[in-house]
């Protein structure tokens, strides 16, 4: 149940932003909201996937993400107050790592701990924490001439 309903989430969702992008009905809003409601979905997904693993291995990916979309807001936040929010834009490697988060999630759900498959799912979950690293390293790097600059 839980997996049907992540996985008809996640499609609904990337279906409205193609429909959106296709159609012209971009607004700021829809553009602002989109990444956060990802980003709450994908957190409350793992936090309770936390909980029904209970497991060390599950939890510091998990923790990864989380922190990494944490950091990564606030850092889109100052950068648009300094008006530079296009230097920390959505990057091929921001878009991978949200997809391999998806996948990952949706199969622990669809498993139970210690069925092959969800095996696949933690593995899958660990790519995503580490294309997760990597694209924070890259925003980070991208803004920090004009972080440096504001300190």
């Amino acid at each position: 149940m839980a997996a049907g309903l992540f996985a008809l989430a996640s499609v609904t969702d990337w279906l409205d932003g193609y429909l959106a992008r296709r159609w012209n009905q971009s607004t700021p809003f829809g553009a602002f909201l989109d990444p956060v409601a990802d980003k709450l979905m994908v957190a409350v997904a793992l936090a309770l996937l936390i909980e029904r693993f209970d497991t060390l291995v599950l939890t510091l990916p998990a923790l990864v993400i989380i922190g990494r979309e944490i950091v990564i807001s606030a850092l889109r936040e100052w950068m648009a107050e300094m008006g530079k929010r296009g230097m920390v834009a959505v990057s091929w490697i921001g878009k991978l790592k949200t997809t391999l988060q998806m996948v990952a999630i949706l199969v622990l759900l669809a498993f139970p701990p210690g069925h092959d498959v969800a095996l696949l799912g933690v593995v899958i979950l660990y790519a995503a924490a580490t294309l997760t690293l990597w694209s924070m390293i890259q925003y980070l790097r991208a803004a920090w001439p004009h972080l440096s600059r504001s300190m």
